[in-house]
C-alpha cells in the first residue's frame, strides 16, 4: 500500500472514531424521556361544585366524570348509527370525584357574542357560574355543557385547565 493511501486510512480511521465517540457521549448526555411519570391526564364531565379552601391558592371541585364518546365506540354504547352529532356521552353512576384546583388554572368558557367563541375566566368566576350567578354578565353560550379538565402528575390530581366542551 502507498504511503499516502496508508496515511489518509489512518486519518479516515481516527475521524471516524472521533465522529463515533462524540455521537455516543452527546447521546448518553441528551435528556431521556422519563419512564413511568404520568403525563397530565385530561377528564371530561360536569362540574357540580367549586369552592375556596383555606389555602388562597386553591380550590376544591366536585366533578360528575362521564365519557365522551364517538366513533365506534359511541355507536355502541348508544345502540345507534351513525352517531347524532357524532358523539355520545356516557355518564352512569353520577359519581362525583373531588379535584384540587389552581386558583391560576386556566379556565374558558363558551360564549355568545353572535358567533360562538371562547372567554378567559377565573377560576373564581367560574365558581360563581357553577352556583347560578353571572358576576360579569357574559353572554355564556351553554352555562350547564361539560368540561374537559386537565389533571397534573406532579401533585396528586391538581387541576391544571379547565375547558367547555360545545355541544351542538
Amino acid at each position: 500500500m502507498k504511503p499516502s493511501l496508508l496515511i489518509l486510512a489512518a486519518a479516515a480511521i481516527l475521524v471516524a472514531g472521533a465522529v463515533g465517540t462524540s455521537a455516543l457521549s452527546a447521546a448518553s448526555t441528551a435528556p431521556q424521556p422519563a419512564v413511568g411519570i404520568p403525563r397530565p391526564m385530561p377528564f371530561y364531565g360536569h362540574i357540580k361544585s367549586i369552592v375556596p379552601t383555606r389555602d388562597p391558592n386553591r380550590y376544591r371541585m366536585q366533578f360528575d366524570p362521564a365519557w365522551w364518546l364517538s366513533g365506534v365506540a359511541g355507536e355502541r354504547a348508544c345502540g345507534c348509527k351513525p352517531l347524532s352529532n357524532d358523539y355520545y356521552i356516557v355518564d352512569e353512576t353520577h359519581q362525583l370525584l373531588t379535584f384540587p384546583v389552581r386558583s391560576d388554572a386556566r379556565v374558558l368558557v363558551l360564549v355568545n357574542h353572535g358567533t360562538i367563541g371562547t372567554a378567559s375566566i377565573s377560576v373564581a368566576e367560574l365558581a360563581q357560574i357553577v352556583r347560578g350567578k353571572n358576576p360579569k354578565h357574559r353572554r355564556l353560550q351553554e352555562p350547564k355543557a361539560g368540561f374537559w379538565i386537565r389533571v397534573g402528575s406532579r401533585y396528586p390530581n391538581l387541576v391544571l385547565s379547565l375547558d367547555q366542551q360545545y355541544q351542538p
